[in-house]
């Protein structure tokens, strides 16, 4: 069939009309199929791009109102011809900051300019920090800050994550209280259970007429049983008083570096039995801190180091204080056995040991101590070995 000028014209104009429509995602129109092998082919297309327009829309839908959702504050930024621009902010967000919500980055730099100038510092890459906010001249909160980098050929995000370090430390008490309970179960039942047992033995001995020698032997181990059994319990108490009875601070002004050579002075001799090297890059920074129980916290932290270096060939424990974001970091780094992923999430629990003669209470002690000092304790695992890390806040 020939066509005639005019008709061609008009499919020709129809097929314009749908591309063009096609490419301003305008998909409003119904088109339908003409019989002619350009306009068809041309709303074939229309309806795909229709279809997946309307598929990728359901979906932002959805992750927005999930991202809504998170008691976290979130923005994410998109980088278009070098600016920055805001691809999504949650409600959480904007609440956080008390800030009203802007397309433009840009625009964020007056009305937050601390919080603009950290992002910007971070060179839109990833990095951690924490991040003091005052609004309306209330009362000074803190909140975990990280950014995160998603890059692909054509587009680069940066994700903004908002914290409140109150409601991180709330749920890890809550968590590690329940724990605890679980510890402390755990350990009475272990320890009761048989004393139980063996007094119930001793009640069947002493009611029968005669005591002959077997049973007095047997009254005589059970006996030394039940004393080691009540003297675990009383060790196991006096840990958890320990932990539980934490005297309060007493905050002076000291040099952190002095704290670190006083508490290697104090365990050279295990240094060198272990045949350990130590390297320390120990910039002098004064704290206002209590200098005992800081010291005591790094004591923890050595023995754990050393412990974990005990089958390494070569030794090494590495202390280094620096400066980062305007926070005095502590941190004491080991090349040993590292700890497994399975309970990395587990070393600050009371009681909680991998060693057959430890206590438990080693780390629990030292993350309170800080805590104490409205400062944190955190562990980051290693190629090769872990590293503690005390952050000073105040």
């Amino acid at each position: 069939m020939i066509l005639s000028q005019a008709s061609v014209l008009m499919y020709i104009s129809k097929t314009e009309k749908l591309l063009l429509a096609i490419q301003k995602k305008d998909f409003s129109l119904f088109p339908r199929h003409e019989g002619n092998s350009l306009t068809d082919h041309a709303v074939q297309l229309y309806d795909q791009s229709k279809e997946e327009y309307l598929s990728l829309s359901s979906y932002r839908l959805l992750y927005e109102e999930i991202l809504n959702q998170l008691e976290i504050g979130l923005m994410i930024l998109s980088e278009k011809e070098h600016a920055w621009e805001v691809f999504y902010v949650n409600p959480v967000f904007l609440e956080i900051l008390q800030i009203p919500k802007y397309n433009s980055w840009a625009l964020y730099e007056n009305k937050m300019p601390g919080f603009y100038k950290i992002i910007e510092e971070t060179g839109y890459d990833n990095s951690q920090d924490f991040f003091d906010i005052s609004i309306n001249e209330n009362t000074r909160q803190s909140y975990s800050l990280r950014t995160k980098k998603v890059q692909n050929v054509k587009h680069r995000f940066c994700i903004i994550s908002l914290e409140s370090v109150q409601k991180i430390i709330e749920q890890k008490e809550r968590l590690a209280w329940n724990n605890l309970m679980k510890v402390i179960s755990h350990e009475l039942l272990n320890t009761l259970t048989p004393v139980n047992s063996l007094i119930q033995n001793l009640e069947y001995i002493v009611n029968q007429d005669t005591i002959d020698r077997e049973d007095q032997q047997d009254m005589k181990e059970s006996l030394m049983i039940i004393n080691s059994k009540s003297k675990q319990l009383l060790n196991f108490v006096d840990d958890y008083r320990q932990v539980a009875e934490l005297p309060k601070p007493v905050f002076k002004s000291i040099s952190l570096k002095a704290i670190v050579e006083s508490a290697l002075s104090f365990l050279k001799p295990e240094f060198e039995k272990n045949a350990i090297s130590t390297v320390n890059i120990l910039e002098d920074h004064i704290v206002s801190a209590d200098e005992k129980m800081v010291e005591r916290c790094l004591i923890n932290l050595y023995l754990n180091a050393i412990h974990a270096v005990s089958e390494q060939q070569e030794k090494i424990v590495k202390t280094e204080i620096k400066i980062l974001n305007n926070r005095v970091i502590l941190s004491i780094e080991d090349n040993g056995i590292g700890i497994q992923k399975e309970i990395q999430d587990k070393i600050f629990l009371p009681f909680f040991t991998t060693r057959s003669r430890g206590s438990g209470i080693g780390l629990t002690l030292s993350k309170s101590i800080m805590e104490a000092h409205r400062g944190y304790l955190n562990y980051k695992p290693l190629e090769q070995g872990s590293r503690f890390e005390i952050w000073f806040v105040d």
